[in-house]
């Protein structure tokens, strides 16, 4: 008889169990948003008071990265500060605008307002179009580029 109710009770858990774990919804793994920053503190990079930024977020192990960096070192001038924030040496920058993919540039203005940017691989061509863009709206034939 102790061992029929012994017997009773564990069927009784196993089916428990595994109407608990049918009906039991689980939750999906939190997904990477692979989002531009729509705005940055001017006082985090160099020169704030120039009238326009170029930040690539990047990291020393990525091999696309280090071709964005190149493309956007060339659109340093009087008025364009070019800033690479590598993940390695500038991680806090990576944390504080949730940069989760790399690499991404952002185009900001004097107010650190993103006005264009690129998540992933860019083309030289397209590049310098949005920063054109962004400083001279009308001054690229895609104005489109970057948003």
């Amino acid at each position: 008889m102790q061992a029929a109710i012994a017997i009773a009770v564990v069927v009784g858990a196993l089916v428990t169990s595994a109407v608990i774990r049918r009906t039991r919804r689980v939750d999906v793994p939190t997904q990477p948003t692979y989002q531009l920053p729509v705005q940055l503190d001017r006082a985090d990079f160099q020169q704030p008071s120039t009238p326009w930024l170029v930040v690539v977020f990047s990291s020393s192990t990525c091999t696309t990265c280090a071709d964005v960096v190149r493309k956007s070192a060339v659109l340093a001038s009087r008025d364009v500060v070019v800033h690479n924030v590598d993940y390695s040496t500038d991680r806090h920058l990576h944390d504080k605008y949730t940069i989760d993919a790399v690499p991404i540039v952002a185009i900001a203005d004097h107010a650190g307002v993103v006005r264009a940017g690129f998540i992933g691989p860019v083309s030289a061509t397209d590049l310098w179009a949005a920063v054109a863009e962004a400083r001279q709206p009308g001054a690229s034939p895609e104005p489109g580029l970057g948003r």
